[in-house]
């Protein structure tokens, strides 16, 4: 199988298998034993997340959505009124709000590095789909030069014979 490898790599990158890069050594045996490189990255890269990375995404995904933004200023809006209006006398937040300000910023602070990290995460999705993409087109590539050198082959092959003339 190794010699097949060698034979594969000299044929399509005109190099030897050992001196190239590792995705390429795989799309090399991924066309030797003609098996498919794409695979479901979503379901790959869920599994291997942790139960903290797992709530960080859910806390993020709920944090950039309608439903987040509206129960919130109902929340701030009802605060407000509370203070202001039904205990006007005993508030136990008077206006200027501090300790709503002391809470919001407890939440920006804690929300923000949580936002953060479900981007990271993100990213690192997108880098690892990129290289599946290009593996994926790598080997469409070579499996296309790859037909068109059994084409030119058997053109060749036609080519080179005579016709036989009938009587």
């Amino acid at each position: 199988m190794k010699k097949y490898f060698e034979n594969l790599a000299k044929s399509l990158f005109r190099s030897k298998f050992v001196d190239l890069d590792e995705t390429e050594q795989h799309v090399i045996e991924c066309i030797a034993n003609q098996a498919p490189i794409a695979t479901n990255l979503n379901e790959s890269f869920k599994e291997q997340l942790s139960f903290g990375q797992r709530m960080a995404d859910k806390v993020a995904e709920f944090g950039g959505s309608w439903t987040f933004i509206i129960i919130f200023v109902c929340i701030m809006a009802s605060w407000m009124a509370v203070n202001v209006y039904f205990l006007a006398a005993e508030a136990f937040d008077p206006y200027p709000f501090i300790l709503l300000n002391l809470m919001l910023s407890t939440l920006a602070a804690l929300q923000a590095p949580i936002i953060m990290m479900s981007q990271n995460r993100q990213a690192e999705k997108d880098r690892m789909a990129a290289a599946l993409n290009y593996e994926v087109s790598l080997k469409t590539d070579l499996e296309i030069l790859r037909l068109h050198q059994k084409l030119d082959a058997l053109i060749a092959q036609q080519g080179s014979r005579e016709p036989v003339a009938h009587d």
